[in-house]
Parts: structure tokens; sequence; C-alpha cells
């Protein structure tokens, strides 16, 4: 049987299936009485100590392992443990209601995942998952089930699962699990993030799997292609294996020019960095010759929790970032959420357009205190290695002017608290809305670098929504307004003298690299998996070639010619690329 999902860690593996069980509730309101309704609170209060509990033992295993990041996303689970909106609220409606612990505990967490599922946000919308996770785990403990430890496992497997909470992938070991596979979950999922970061083949979204096994199947799993195969026939395992075996070939072969500059035929340098969220993700960067990172995501900072990070916390993160990338650049954007839809300790209104209303920049400069907050740590951390920092969502040359007013303020207070930072640091500015791009000549001469984030790009200039599959397909990275957006992005960079890199989706596609290097990018930050690739492409090609490839895409009329034209182009040039898995 063949199942498709999303391929979100590459890699072939072949091996026996571990289903692990999932556990079903069947939850219904059940009445208690008058006499034992503090009996009900304090059974649903134990249950949730011995959840933390266990939480804090899987945190400190991983912690001795030094995986801060996991560790990280457990604080976050933790952290929602002790947030009143999930332990006031369940425990208010068993006394106002006198129903179950089970049944009360459900009501708020469905409250609490309609709130997330209503965002506009994929990455948010991911985060209902969480508030799963942590509830299955308390109604375990209520129900007084077992929690299986994949920790544990004794032989090779690949894990089948329904669904894997963070706690779960924390505890795999590579030495035993070589891939999994679950019916939930997606490419900005904690678990996918954290099966990336352990460099696990794995693919997610596959529906219907997990009642198609049974633990010692042979199963294959194609993390390229999202395939899963279940039990396969002989002419399939032999064609996989087949398959495997280029996939490996061709990694050792990419891997050949891990060391190697970015460089064209005739001399161009171009700089490959990558984007990451969590520190761990440094060592797979390290692997593919990353030369830096340039996109650090700050956001896990915020999310999943009640009450703001504190200084401590940031400087903590950054430091660490900046000790480990060191002497290689890292660049830091600043917060790019909007408080409405994370922080319950802002004071934000309701909003009927979020996407476009108080967030990133604009929330920064809302609540300044937030903003210095992280501004005085970057600074702090600036000592240890080379950080940038970089302003999301800006309009125009007024917010860049207030960010960097904020910014010169914390200096002078830093200055005279007498702690020391990089006077010097640069500041460089997003290019993801279309005001930006179209004022990127006025933008430049008062920004160090830009960033084009193309995710927001396209959908601000195409006026549509990504995540809404209505009109996903008008989602068009080559609509010739976008390209001239980049186009005159680079060139007003380049005029200024300051350098244009790219840190959305766009980059990280080896599809589009010749084309972005023909437009002139001098820098692209991308996603680990595509470094090796992008350098590959890179170093065959000569910048003038790159450049009349650049004019004859720019001379279609429509992103379907563009896009046809730049698909023979690339997989007649680099079939090795674009068709090795075939």
């Amino acid at each position: 049987m063949e199942f498709r999902g999303i391929g979100v860690s590459s890699g072939i593996v072949i091996g026996k299936v571990f289903r692990l069980e999932k556990v079903t509730y069947d939850i219904k309101p059940t009445w208690v009485r008058d006499a034992e309704v503090e009996e009900e609170v304090d059974r649903f209060l134990e249950a949730l100590q011995t959840s933390k509990e266990q939480l804090q033992t899987i945190r400190q295993r991983i912690e001795s392992m030094a995986d801060t990041d996991h560790a990280q996303i457990i604080n976050a689970h933790l952290m929602i443990m002790e947030d009143h909106m999930l332990v006031n609220e369940t425990v208010e409606y068993i006394r106002r209601h006198r129903l179950s612990a089970e049944w009360s505990l459900k009501r708020v967490l469905d409250k609490l995942r309609e709130q997330f599922s209503n965002m506009n946000d994929s990455y948010l919308k991911e985060r209902k998952d969480d508030l799963t996770h942590i509830g299955n785990r308390i109604f375990n403990n209520l129900f007084g089930y077992s929690h299986t430890n994949l920790a544990d496992l004794r032989e090779d497997v690949i894990v089948v699962a329904h669904d894997l909470s963070p706690a779960d992938t924390a505890q795999m070991r590579k030495e035993r699990v070589i891939g999994f596979v679950t019916e939930i979950g997606s490419k900005t999922s904690h678990t996918a993030i954290m099966a990336h970061s352990l460099e696990i083949p794995a693919v997610v979204g596959v529906t219907g799997v997990y009642n198609a096994v049974r633990t010692g199947e042979s199963l294959i799993l194609d993390g390229i292609s999202g395939t899963v195969q279940v039990s396969p026939p002989q002419n399939v395992f032999i064609s996989y294996l087949k398959k495997q075996r280029r996939f490996n070939y061709y990694e050792r072969e990419l891997l050949k020019v891990k060391d190697l500059p970015a460089v064209t035929t005739d001399e161009k340098k171009v700089a490959l960095l990558a984007n990451i969220e969590f520190v761990s993700e440094l060592k797979t960067v390290i692997e593919r010759g990353g030369e830096g990172i340039g996109l650090f995501r700050t956001e896990f900072l915020y999310m999943n929790r009640y009450y703001l990070p504190s200084e401590a916390e940031h400087l903590r993160a950054y430091k660490t970032l900046a000790e480990q990338v060191a002497p290689h650049p890292s660049t830091i954007r600043t917060l790019d959420l909007g408080g409405d839809k994370f922080i319950s300790q802002l004071d934000v209104y309701d909003e009927l357009n979020p996407v476009l209303g108080l967030r990133a920049i604009r929330l920064c400069l809302e609540h300044i205190d937030l903003f210095k907050t992280q501004l005085r740590a970057i600074l702090q951390a600036s000592i240890f290695g080379q950080l940038k920092i970089m302003y999301p969502m800006i309009s125009g040359i007024d917010e860049l002017r207030s960010a960097n007013a904020v910014l010169e303020e914390v200096k002078a207070e830093l200055r005279q608290e007498g702690i020391p930072f990089n006077e010097d640091i640069e500041v460089g500015v997003m290019i993801e809305i279309p005001s930006a791009a179209m004022t990127s000549d006025i933008l430049a001469k008062e920004a160090d670098f830009f960033s084009i984030g193309t995710n927001d790009l396209i959908q601000y200039s195409i006026a549509i929504d990504r995540v809404n599959k209505n009109v996903a397909y008008l989602y068009e990275p080559l609509h010739p307004a976008i390209l001239r957006l980049i186009a005159r992005t680079i060139e007003a960079g380049h005029s200024n003298g300051i350098p244009v890199g790219m840190c959305g989706e766009m980059a990280s596609d080896p599809k589009y690299a010749l084309l972005l290097l023909g437009m002139g990018l001098d820098q692209y930050s991308i996603n680990a998996d595509a470094l090796l690739k992008i350098k590959k492409i890179i170093r065959s090609v000569s910048l003038a070639e790159a450049r009349d490839i650049a004019q004859q895409a720019l001379s279609y009329a429509s992103a379907s010619d563009i896009e046809r034209f730049i698909t023979k182009l690339m997989e007649e040039r680099f079939p090795d690329i674009f068709c090795y898995f075939d």
C-alpha cells in the first residue's frame, strides 16, 4: 500500500514498523456530587502535577545531552501547564458545573484550540497541537494510562504514530529510530522541526497510515517525496533500494563541495547562509557548509507561554548563537508576531485582519519596553560574535527611523550602565511589503543591508492568503510583479553600496538559484537542506550566463511562461539535482 504525506526531513529508509499505540479517550460529561467537587479538583491538580514531573524528567534527560533547544520546547509545555488560562479555568469549570475533571479539561482545551485554529499565521495554527499534546498527557494521568518511552527501543525501527509530541521525539535515539511517520503534522509543527534537527527522515500528514500498519511489518519511508510504502511488493522494494543507493551516492557527491566557496566560474562570490529557529540546527548547517546564519527566528522565545521572556532569557539564547556561529555572522530578526496571538500580558485589541494589523515592528514600536528588552539582549550578546539586527515588516523610512531611534536609546542606556556592546553592529531591513520594495532606494540610504522576505512579499503583492486553499494557486514566486520588485530592491541596494540577500522560501528552492544569481542577489539565506544543492549550481555557471537567464526570464509576460522556461532549463542543466530520485 502506498500513502502520501509531507516530507519534512530528507532521506530514504527501509525497515520494520514500531506502531506507537494511540490512546483514545471516551470523555463524556459526568456529574460530580456536591460533597465530592473538591476531591475532583484535587484529582485534576494531582494529574497535572504528575504530568509536570514527567516532563521535568524528560527535560533533565535531554539537558544532560546538551540539547538545550528541545529542552526549550519542553519548557514551553511546562509553562502552559502552569498558566491560569488552563489551570484556573479547568478548576473553575469543575466547581461551577460540578462535572468531572476530564470533561472540564476537555472543554477548556477545546476553547483554547479554537482560538489558535482561527489564526491566520500557519506557524501559530500549529501551536494548537501543543495544547493537544499537553492535554493528552494530563488525560493519561487522569485515566491511569501508561506512557510509551521511545528511548527504551531495543532494535532499529520506523516509528508510525497518529501523532508524536515533542516529548516523544525528544526521547528518540537516532541509533534506534531510523525514521518516523505520523498522520498529524506539517512542515511548521514542532515534531517536524525536531525531526529535521535530529536528522531523522520523516513524513507527516499521512492520512490513514496508522490503521494500515502493524508492529513488525516492513515499511519504506521516502522523506524526499513524502511517500510511504507499507509491506511493499518485491519490485517496489527493489526500486526503492536503488533509489536509496542513488540518494546516498548523491548526498556523498554533494558533500564534496561543502568546504568550497560559493563562487561562479568567473569568480563572482555569493554568501550562503541558513535560516534557523533553534541553535541545535547549527550542526546540520555546519555539516552542509553554511557560512553563517542569515535569519535567526526569535519567536520561539515568546511562544506557548503567558509571560514575556526576560532580558536574561534573550541574552542566553543570543550569546549561545553568537559563540557557536563565530567567526561567521548571525542575523537576528526582531520579534515577528502579533501580540494578540500569543502574549496574554500585552494590552491589545482583537483585530479583524491581524495579518495587516499590529504585528512585527509595529507591535514593537507600540510596546517599547518589549522591544527594548530584546534589543538590550542582542547588543550585549554582540561582543561574543558577529551579530546583526534585522527589522521585519518595515513599510517605509519613518518606521526604520523610529526603530533606530529606540536602538540608539538602548545603546545610550547600556553605555551609562557600563555594559559593553558592539558599537558598530549592523542593522538591516526585511523587504517584505510592496511599499518597502518600491521605496527601497530611500531605505537603502539608512540601512546596512537588505534581506528580501518573499513569503509575505508575494502574499501582499498579489493580495492572497497563502494558507487559503481556495486561492493558493495564485501564490506565484515567478509572477512578473514579484520579479520586478526583487530586481528593484537589488538595484536600490547596490546603488547605495549595501548587500542584498533573500531569506524567504524562494531562496531555498534550487530551481530559482540561477535566476536570483543573475538578478544580482548577494546572499542566499536558506534551509540547511538546500545549501549544498545551491552551492553546486552556483559553482557550475558564470555570472554572465546567469544574467542572460535572468534577462530572458524577465522578458516573459506571465508566471506560467517563466515557470516553464526555468523548470526546463534547470532540469536539463542539472538532472542530478532535479531528477536523481526518479
